[in-house]
């Protein structure tokens, strides 16, 4: 089972980088027609939120990660770079978590559930992404679109 639930990690964690190799560089900076956060900065956060957990949960994952400010969140190199790292952190923090009982610290209820939530947290991100680009006049290609679902696949 862990290596399954390590495996849908990896799953995810590739769509956000489909998702985000899919984006003109130019459409990083479109905002939502209700404000908040740029398509980059939506990036940028999911990136942010990884470390902030893992700085809870296991700080010596960190080595090497650095949080995203507003200023990088427009360059997708630099994006694509921190969600690749970061995921690879957080699939290690998944690991330890797995073999050792089933515990992240502090989350409750246990390493199952610490997926399930990253996994909803990150996915509400990615539709808010996929709006804005409608909003803002570059929707993401019926490809894409559909391949965000593809996970046999991704």
């Amino acid at each position: 089972m862990e290596d399954q639930l390590l495996e849908t990690w990896a799953i995810h964690d590739r769509i956000n980088r489909y998702l985000l190799e899919a984006i003109p560089p130019e459409a990083l900076a479109a905002v939502s027609a209700s404000k908040g956060r740029s398509v980059g900065e939506q990036f940028a956060h999911l990136h942010n939120v990884r470390l902030l957990w893992l700085k809870q949960a296991a700080p010596e994952l960190l080595d090497g990660l650095a949080k995203l400010e507003k200023s990088e969140a427009g360059d997708k190199a630099t994006l694509l770079t921190a969600l690749e790292r970061s995921g690879a952190a957080i699939a290690a923090l998944l690991a330890q978590g797995l073999r050792a009982g089933g515990k992240i610290k502090g989350f409750r209820p246990h390493a199952a559930g610490f997926l399930g939530y990253l996994i909803s947290h990150e996915s509400h991100h990615r539709g808010q992404v996929a709006l804005t680009l409608k909003q803002a006049g570059h929707p993401l290609d019926r490809k894409v679109a559909f391949g965000l679902w593809e996970w046999g696949v991704r």
